[in-house]
Order: structure tokens, then sequence, then C-alpha cells
């Protein structure tokens, strides 16, 4: 198992690439082009850019995360075809320069979602972690959730909530009204008929990353969320470049989620894998916590056990 570190880029991270050289075993930076929209052709020098910040300290550029899905592909509008030939000029730009995987997701108007920043933990060590209140949620407006982790991000580009984005959340949830689980995965199986053979060709696996929580929010259709959704996705396309990033963290607020299984069943699938944990509660409310299976409410040692007994080597 290769082990790499989430990286937002020059200037729009707190955390240097000197510091990242220094985590024992690291081999690579997990990045992204984070001012790019989702539909542009992310260019060659841009991504030579990174890989040379990268190459200084002697880390690699395998893992990009994301190359985000424009809203047009996820709702089957006609013009998704000139951003699906956007994203396969993108695949190819990046399979030129060495990149491996490309972690997506294909969920509607918000990629990930937690109510607080900066909560503080419940192990009394002093942190802080990203917080969901399950029961918030229930009468919180968009636009001001929206609002208070703009505020909250100090200044950082959030990955999945870009402003210029987000400003027509009222446009997108219009257009989201009428849109099923089965509408939602009869167009991620279209785009991954669409790419696949392009990012085969690249030698780049594609891995979708799992909808975080796994539930619907604000009545959105949510298609990455248990064992049934994975089956059906790596069984839309069969290739190794249609493959999975198993997110502990994503799957785990679900405690009927078997992530042992899932490994178990689909690790031929699973190019890249997020070992995270959290802590649940009765109430539907979690935590982020450390990766201490005592800490939280997934077995960690189990999940990292399970992948070295497939002969993971993602």
């Amino acid at each position: 198992m290769k082990t790499t570190f989430r990286w937002y880029g020059e200037g729009n991270d707190t955390v240097s690439l000197e510091a990242i050289r220094q985590i024992p075993s690291m081999t690579g930076v997990v990045w992204a082009l984070h001012d790019m929209a989702a539909g542009e052709v992310w260019p060659e020098d841009r991504i030579i850019e990174v890989k040379e910040q990268a190459a200084k300290y002697g880390l690699n550029i395998d893992v990009v995360e994301s190359v985000n899905v424009h809203e047009a592909i996820k709702l089957g509008l006609p013009e998704r075809e000139q951003y699906i030939e956007n994203y396969k000029e993108s695949l190819k730009n990046l399979g030129k320069h060495g990149v491996k995987v490309v972690c997506y997701n294909f969920m509607p108007v918000f990629d990930w979602m937690r109510t607080d920043l900066f909560h503080p933990s419940f192990n009394g060590d002093g942190s802080t972690a990203l917080f969901y209140d399950h029961g918030a949620m229930k009468d919180l407006d968009p636009k001001q959730l929206v609002k208070s982790v703009a505020e909250g991000s100090q200044g950082l580009t959030l990955p999945g909530w870009e402003p210029e984005r987000l400003a027509h959340l009222d446009k997108l949830f219009d257009a989201y009204k009428d849109v099923s689980e089965d509408d939602l995965r009869k167009n991620l199986k279209y785009f991954l008929e669409a790419i696949i053979p392009t990012a085969e060709a690249a030698g780049i696996k594609m891995g979708i990353h799992p909808d975080d929580p796994p539930f619907s929010i604000f009545g959105l259709p949510r298609i990455v969320k248990n064992y049934a959704d994975l089956k059906a996705i790596v069984e839309m396309v069969d290739s190794p470049s249609n493959g999975l990033t198993l997110c502990s963290g994503a799957l785990g607020p679900n405690p009927d989620n078997d992530l042992p299984q899932m490994i178990r069943d689909f690790h031929d699938r699973i190019p890249f894998a997020h070992i995270r944990n959290i802590k649940r509660f009765d109430n539907g409310d979690f935590i982020e916590t450390s990766h201490l299976s005592s800490d939280g409410s997934l077995d960690i040692a189990e999940i990292v056990r399970t992948y070295h007994d497939m002969g993971f080597t993602g």
C-alpha cells in the first residue's frame, strides 16, 4: 500500500510540501487544480507545474482528487456532451504526466456535508474536527449553511464548496427537483460508458467517492451510499478503470455498511482508499476522529488488516 497526503496547492494550503515529506512512508500528494471550474479542460502546463512542485520534495502526483463532474452531466442535460469531451481531454493530459488514479464524485449540488468545521472533539485533547449535526440539518437553510462554511473556511478553497457554483443554489435545487436516484444512476452510467475507454488508454483508474454522508440531504438523490450502490456501479462498465474510492469515513455514518465486507468483495476495483475513522452517535450525529479504533465507531485495525489480507496495492 502506498501512502499519500492531501495537498490543496501553493497559496491554498497551510500545510507545506516540506512538512508532508516528513510524514513517515509518504510517497505522494493527492491534489487538484482547485481554481478550475467544473467542466473546464485541465491544461498540461498547470499539471506540469504541480508535478514539478511535488518532485522537488520527492513526492509524486499519482492521485488526483477531484476532477469535478459538471452538473449538466449529473442532470443528463444536452450540454453534457461537451463537458464529457472536456473531461476526456483532462484525463488524456493527466495520463501524459503520470497520474494513475482520478477520484471523483457524483453527488448533486454538495460534494460533502458537515454542519460545523471546528467542533470540539469528544476525547478531551483540545482538538477540533468536522462535525455533522443530524437534527440541525432538518431545519437548516442550504443558503445559510453555505454562508457559514464560507465564513469558516478562513479564505481557503474548500473542495466541493466553490463559491461560483454555489452562488446558484436556487437554480440547482430546482433542476434536481424531479431527478430520482434511478435518473442519476442512468446519467452516471452514460458518463462512465463515455469516459472509461479514454481512462483505459490514458492508464488511469477512476475511483468514485461515496456520498458523504451516505444518505439523502435536502431531498437530493444519492447513489453511492451502500453495498448495493457500489455493486451497481462496478457492474455499469466492466473495466479495471471503473473503480471505487472506498472511503470508510464517508460510508461509516451508516452502521449497516460493512466496510471489511466491501473491501473483500470489491478489492480488485479499489485503486484508492480513504482510511478514516468517525464516531457515530445514536441521534444520527457524527464527528471525525483519529485513526485509532478506540477513538471512533469504526474498527480501523480490522479495515487495514482486510486490505492487507486481500493483497491491496493501491
